[in-house]
């Protein structure tokens, strides 16, 4: 019977992995009870609070986006609450998500203390090597609350124009006439000029010659351009009379006559063109002549004859003697 006792070395052994293998048992049930009791709660509690963050979040940006859709006589307006909409929303996204990162790293049980200091100090080297980017969120953020420009609107910047098609913190995207798109950091923008705020004015400058009569032609131009302002096409686009300046310049036999017209934003181009076409007609009809850049006046001076060296001048006829006393054979 003593070949079948049990080894007491072996015996002792399995009893200390099951010593071991309860006490990890009992550290993990203890671990899951305090995460269940506590984490959980945390966990949920930031859930709620990230759903109810973005439930006022979405509820302010379907608001905006309700109220841009309404505008439809303000296209600047519209434009400008969009921008904020999209804005207001992307940078929720950020806050919501840093917020739940924190919270389920605190109800895991890691210590955040480290993980602050290490994001001070990683912030503190990308503040360092990133300053252009600081740079255009704070110029983004300025530009935004000045109402400097929005999406839709003609501007120029850092020497480009376009169209302005999306608006960031960051950057400013642009299309221009020929479809280019291009993309400028916020911190290279020093000076806006917005084309599309308010109104817009067209200027025609009108050369013409000299010697016309200076109040006919102002009167051709004035009448040109009330039809103009009265026409079905124009009526709604331009938003005042047209102003005849007078003479502006006069530079040799070329005289300018300016035309200014008020318009609305972004539809400046077709009533100039309208202008022009109307000027060359109505000059044409009123026999009015276009005056000419070009001061170079050209003389050209008769070419002299070359005198012959074979022939004798001429004998003025009072020098000439007459036939009777040139013939003395002559007969009385």
């Amino acid at each position: 019977m003593a070949f079948f006792a049990p080894d007491p070395h072996l015996t002792t052994n399995v009893a200390h992995d099951e010593r071991f293998l309860e006490h990890i048992e009992r550290a993990w049930r203890v671990d899951l009870t305090n995460f269940v009791q506590e984490g959980v709660p945390k966990i949920v509690f930031a859930l709620i609070l990230a759903f109810i963050f973005q439930s006022i979040i979405s509820f302010f940006v379907s608001r905006l986006n309700k109220r841009a859709g309404q505008l439809v006589g303000n296209a600047q307006r519209s434009a400008q609450l969009r921008t904020m909409a999209s804005i207001l929303r992307a940078t929720s996204y950020a806050i919501t998500g840093f917020y739940l990162l924190t919270q389920i790293l605190a109800a895991l049980g890691v210590s955040l203390g480290p993980f602050i200091a290490s994001a001070g100090v990683i912030g503190l080297g990308i503040s360092f090597g990133a300053q252009s980017i600081f740079k255009d969120m704070l110029t983004g953020i300025f530009i935004l609350i000045e109402n400097q420009y929005s999406v839709g609107d003609t501007i120029k910047i850092a020497g480009l124009t376009g169209v302005v098609e999306d608006l960031s913190l960051r950057v400013t995207k642009l299309r221009d006439g020929d479809g280019t798109v291009y993309i400028v950091p916020n911190s290279q923008i020093t000076t806006v000029s917005n084309l599309s705020r308010d109104f817009a004015v067209g200027t025609l400058n009108i050369s013409v010659d000299a010697r016309e009569d200076p109040d006919r032609v102002m009167s051709v131009l004035q009448a040109l351009a009330v039809q103009v302002r009265k026409d079905e096409a124009f009526k709604d686009i331009v938003i005042s009379d047209p102003n005849i300046l007078g003479v502006d310049k006069i530079s040799g036999y070329e005289v300018v006559y300016p035309i200014n017209v008020r318009v609305m934003v972004n539809q400046r181009d077709g009533v100039m063109r309208e202008l022009r076409r109307r000027v060359l007609l109505a000059f044409n009809k009123e026999k009015i002549a276009f005056g000419s850049s070009n001061s170079t006046l050209i003389v050209q001076s008769p070419t002299p004859e070359p005198a012959s060296t074979n022939s004798a001048p001429p004998t003025p006829a009072s020098d000439q003697p007459s036939p009777s006393a040139a013939s003395p054979n002559a007969t009385t």
